[in-house]
């Protein structure tokens, strides 16, 4: 029985969009894998941004140099 947890961002993703990441994420399994989709459980987990850093930066600064001009390439 295949378990995927899937984790993103809470940033204005659709239940349309989350719907469409598990059926393309179980009919993977199943193609490749041969894992009945029955038999597949999907979790997405929704983390708030003020939860969420990359390369040490805390959520406000990854937003400040997300809107500015002096993006670094690792965000981009």
């Amino acid at each position: 029985m295949p378990f995927v947890s899937v984790r993103i961002t809470r940033d204005g993703v659709t239940r349309e969009q989350k719907a469409q990441v598990i059926a393309e994420i179980t009919e993977t399994l199943q193609r490749v894998l041969g894992k009945p989709p029955e038999l597949t459980h999907i979790v997405i987990e929704e983390i708030d941004t003020d939860n969420w850093g990359i390369r040490a930066l805390p959520p406000l600064n990854i937003e400040k140099i997300s809107r500015g001009n002096s993006q670094p390439g690792w965000l981009r």
